[in-house]
């Protein structure tokens, strides 16, 4: 039986601290849930404890009251910071906190805050921190997943959207620079080849040759986006096809988002990114490796954001991933059909 906190219990909350630091895709995740959250203790202060380089993603959350800003760092100076922020934390007495990231640091961090009720994941190890427990499961999107933490709190899994603003200094840049490449909203589409992790990225040549596929038979402007150091891999890819796409302008995390929310499509393989395509509501297809897992990590549930992963392909070093740029050409029509 899921243990919970009363109701009359609950109303005494008045301080809550949600744990989930880095990295980018979890930290957007997150949002999902705040609205059900805010809703919960309409009248109760919400804060997030997150590292400075992703604080964009939060800082215009309406359901958010503070953020509370951890620095990155290396080193010996990361235990410095890190006894900074549970200081911090401790001297801001904090009723509630739910630690969504579970790892070594906010198992620390949780059980060191002074919180009367410290909700977490039951894993491996740090389980005697939490007096409240759920099991984290692996059968659906991670936003969804996400709400089964909050069970404790009579709050239960339900349809909502990710929340990321885009500014409008931002997304004026990105017009501006759409209208200078004669590009027109919903009548393009992305793909972002790159990614730190090897095992998840997909062929130059598949690439190439699905844009060749989408700029010849769609008439559709490929446009490549990229982060830091991935331009190079992008022209590669260019240089492989017959057809000539786009090299998107350098960008930031917010500025990648207002280019999304004017594209028709995104592609790319299991990453961040593909997060915020879909905060921007803008149909994706997401690519698998061997060792990622869709089910958690696309929004499946919704028909506009389907995955491709090739069950049979086992060799990690398979760059197309047993998927050949033809399936994912067939995906992109089947989601045009949705949409139009």
């Amino acid at each position: 039986m899921l243990k919970t906190i009363s109701e009359q219990n609950l109303k005494r909350i008045k301080k809550i601290l949600i744990i989930q630091y880095k990295p980018f895709g979890d930290i957007l995740l997150n949002t999902g849930y705040l609205p059900a959250l805010r809703k919960k203790f309409p009248d109760a202060q919400i804060d997030y404890l997150i590292q400075k380089p992703y604080k964009t993603l939060l800082e215009d959350n309406p359901n958010l009251d503070n953020l509370v800003i951890m620095q990155k760092k290396k080193g010996n100076a990361y235990y410095l910071e890190r006894l900074r922020i549970i200081k911090e934390i401790r001297s801001k007495k904090y009723d509630l906190v739910i630690d969504q990231i579970r790892g070594t640091g906010s198992a620390q961090i949780t059980m060191l805050s002074g919180a009367k009720y410290r909700i977490g994941w039951k894993l491996k190890r740090w389980n005697w921190v939490y007096n409240y427990q759920r099991k984290r499961t692996n059968d659906r999107y991670y936003s969804l997943m996400k709400f089964h933490l909050l069970e404790p709190l009579g709050i239960q899994e339900q349809d909502h959207e990710l929340f990321y603003k885009v500014k409008d200094y931002s997304q004026s840049k990105i017009d501006d620079w759409l209208e200078e490449q004669n590009l027109k909203e919903k009548q393009f589409v992305i793909f972002s080849p790159g990614t730190p992790v090897l095992a998840k990225q997909w062929s130059e040549e598949s690439f190439a040759k699905l844009g060749d596929l989408i700029q010849s038979k769609d008439k559709l402007p490929v446009v490549f986006l990229w982060g830091p150091r991935e331009d190079e891999l992008c022209r590669r890819i260019i240089t492989r096809m017959k057809t000539k796409p786009v090299l998107a302008l350098p960008t930031t995390f917010n500025e990648a988002a207002a280019l999304l929310k004017r594209a028709k499509v995104y592609i790319s393989q299991d990453g961040g990114i593909n997060h915020v395509a879909i905060a921007m509501k803008t149909p994706s297809i997401a690519l698998f490796g061997p060792h990622s897992n869709p089910r958690k990590w696309q929004a499946w549930h919704k028909p506009e954001h389907p995955y491709l992963r090739n069950w049979d392909c086992k060799d990690n070093g398979d760059r197309t991933l047993g998927i050949s740029a033809e399936t994912v050409y067939n995906k992109f029509k089947e989601i045009e059909a949705i949409i139009q």
